[in-house]
């Protein structure tokens, strides 16, 4: 009899367990913090990307409105392989990454040891180099536009008191627009890369270098042997980000030659804004755009295992 008093006085005690206890009130609180981020990411993000790969099996004219959307399957992809245009722009979007990813990060890399090491007022180039990446790129192209002007720009007056009688056209000729382009992009983005290494050459320990002083090594081999090795993980990160964004470039493009000309400076990109907002054909466009998601993709994947394999070798 007493037991069974002292097990309800227990009972009474104890208060009746509910569904929102605190663990959970918690996780609560925890999803209302991130659902305007998770919807802001399924509206902007996730439902754009679904519907792209939707209409990259559709034929549709952007001024008919979704009534005008008609399933063809894939025969949008089959039709990007039999365009030369889009071959084209494809070929010169390889072009351009191999021209400017390679030559930004050998200059980027070799400035900013030059930084680093060897030059006194070091905040003043970090910032002198830096200032062209954050300026518009509007403002960039257009100074560049009158740099190489073809007879009264200061470019090709240089280069004719240098001797050379038939200077480039540049940005009017088929054969340099593609090159002029390239060249004002590496110029643009090496600030950013000397940033960059700048910020992992900091990681790397001075007593590395003198030991390595120590046993004879000159500056060439500190740089072959230590801080070329000890920047893997950042020459990672900056090849990838500049591989994607070679693949992504438009504005300057568009300002500078608009794709000309005779389409030598045209680009998947702007290939892409060519159909889809000026010819209207918005499912062509989508799979252009899933084409060059997909280049995108293998070329970070290539990046990505070639990288891994270093690492673990």
């Amino acid at each position: 009899m007493i037991n069974e008093q002292v097990e309800l006085r227990k009972a009474a005690s104890v208060p009746p367990r509910t569904y929102w206890n605190r663990k959970r009130r918690e996780a609560l609180a925890g999803w209302l913090f991130i659902a305007p981020e998770a919807l802001g990411m399924l509206l902007l993000a996730v439902f754009p990307l679904g519907f792209s790969l939707f209409l990259s099996l559709t034929e549709w004219n952007l001024v008919g409105g979704l009534s005008a959307i008609n399933y063809i399957g894939l025969d949008n992809f089959i039709a990007l392989f039999q365009d030369n245009l889009f071959l084209r722009a494809l070929k010169n979007n390889l072009l351009f990454a191999l021209g400017t990813v390679p030559i930004t990060m050998i200059l980027g890399v070799v400035m900013a040891a030059l930084i680093h090491k060897k030059l006194y007022a070091k905040s003043y180039f970090k910032v002198a180099f830096f200032i062209p990446y954050i300026c518009s790129t509007v403002a960039i192209a257009a100074v560049w536009s009158a740099l190489y002007h073809p007879s009264k720009g200061p470019l090709n007056q240089f280069l004719v008191q240098l001797g050379l009688s038939d200077p480039p056209r540049w940005l009017v000729d088929t054969s340099f627009s593609l090159v002029a382009i390239m060249i004002i992009y590496i110029w643009q983005l090496i600030g950013y890369q000397i940033i960059i290494f700048l910020a992992g050459m900091t990681n790397i320990p001075d007593e590395l270098y003198e030991a390595a002083k120590i046993d004879g090594a000159n500056g060439t081999q500190q740089f072959r042997l230590i801080t070329l090795p000890l920047l893997a993980p950042t020459t990672f990160f900056v090849a990838i980000t500049s591989t994607i964004s070679s693949f992504k470039v438009f504005d300057m493009i568009k300002f500078l030659t608009n794709g000309g000309p005779v389409h030598s400076s045209t680009v998947i990109v702007y290939q892409i804004y060519e159909e889809g907002f000026k010819n209207f054909r918005m499912g062509y466009a989508s799979a252009m755009s899933w084409v060059l998601f997909l280049l995108i993709l293998l070329v970070t994947s290539i990046t990505w295992i070639t990288q891994s394999r270093k690492v673990h070798a």
